[in-house]
């Protein structure tokens, strides 16, 4: 059975965009792939977080996925820490990972800035790290948005490397899992940036704890431009505003973009915000309080995490043993 590795930091506010583009693709998973699930909490220490907000973040995640359909008894679900491996192939990998390679990362440009003089190791290496999260446990896809595919490349080209060095076919090279479906959730307040749980303003977004009041509130507020609604898709382009907010709307109904676009042309944006709001209140709805539900049982959440870690590091351990042999690390 293929084998799918995917991953989200839990840096709070996990928003609309995290579960559209990318949790509810993933509950379609589980039947036709054997699933791992992380939550890739070494990942979030790149950049500061406190760690009572890490921890926080970690079980809220754990929530999400399960909230929105991804069964714990089905997939792996666990966080990264709990499995050593995942930084001792990551020293490994990062030996034979060229700094050319990850000079041209451009996602530690962005988050490093003008300073990046005073970025720490971990925000420079990190896409070998996510390379040893996939290969530990010989993923064969990876499903990925757009802001992805430089570092499954990495991860590509990490295998690659390894294989050659080591004259093996040990680690297969993981495919793309490209979804259809996958909808691009841009910001609220601005329709040319992507939704970011990062944004300072929480109206940017629509945050899965959110309730119908403060969805309803956000939806209202959401930037618009003063023409009525396109009667053509090809309309889109030139109103990114108008684009995000009928792709959620289609997004949610489940219905095509094109069927949308024509059921709402030349309506004004009051009366399509308010059709807008009520969807995503009701589609939300249910997995809010699954998850207030479960983040009220810490103690839940952190018997999923431990079972989900046991089982993927049963599956490291035994990786590990081949790899280490491969690369010639004696063991006990």
């Amino acid at each position: 059975m293929p084998r799918i590795f995917s991953g989200i930091q839990p840096t709070g506010n996990l928003h609309l965009g995290n579960y559209l583009g990318a949790i509810r693709n993933w509950v379609q998973l589980q039947a036709d792939y054997d699933c791992i699930f992380c939550i890739v909490d070494l990942h979030a220490l790149t950049l500061p977080i406190e760690p009572a907000e890490l921890r926080q973040a970690t079980r809220e995640v754990t929530a999400a996925y399960i909230a929105s359909g991804i069964d714990p008894e089905r997939c792996i679900i666990f966080n990264q820490s709990m499995v050593p491996a995942h930084t001792e192939l990551g020293w490994i990998l990062g030996c034979l990972t060229p700094l050319g390679w990850l000079n041209r990362m451009t996602q530690f440009k962005e988050k490093a800035g003008k300073d990046r003089d005073n970025a720490g190791l971990g925000l420079y290496a990190y896409p070998v790290l996510m390379a040893a999260d996939i290969l530990l446990y010989r993923a064969t896809h990876v499903p990925v948005g757009e802001d992805q595919k430089q570092h499954l490349e990495l991860s590509r080209d990490v295998a690659g490397a390894f294989n050659r060095r080591y004259n093996t076919d040990f680690f297969p090279l993981p495919e793309p899992q490209i979804f259809g479906t996958a909808t691009r959730v841009m910001s609220l307040r601005d329709g040319t940036k992507k939704m970011s749980k990062s944004d300072e303003s929480d109206y940017s977004r629509i945050n899965l704890t959110d309730d119908a009041d403060a969805i309803a509130l956000k939806i209202r507020r959401a930037k618009t431009d003063p023409a009525p609604l396109p009667s053509a898709v090809a309309e889109l382009e030139a109103r990114p505003e108008a684009a995000n907010l009928l792709g959620i709307y289609a997004a949610l109904a489940d219905e095509p973009l094109p069927d949308v676009v024509a059921r709402f042309a030349g309506r004004n944006f009051s009366d399509f915000k308010a059709e807008l709001a009520a969807l995503a209140a009701t589609a939300l709805g249910k997995i809010a309080g699954e998850m207030k539900r479960l983040m009220a049982d810490p103690a839940q959440i952190d018997a999923v995490l431990r079972r989900g870690a046991e089982r993927a590091d049963a599956i490291a351990r035994e990786n590990m043993r081949y790899i280490a042999d491969i690369v010639g690390l004696l063991r006990p």
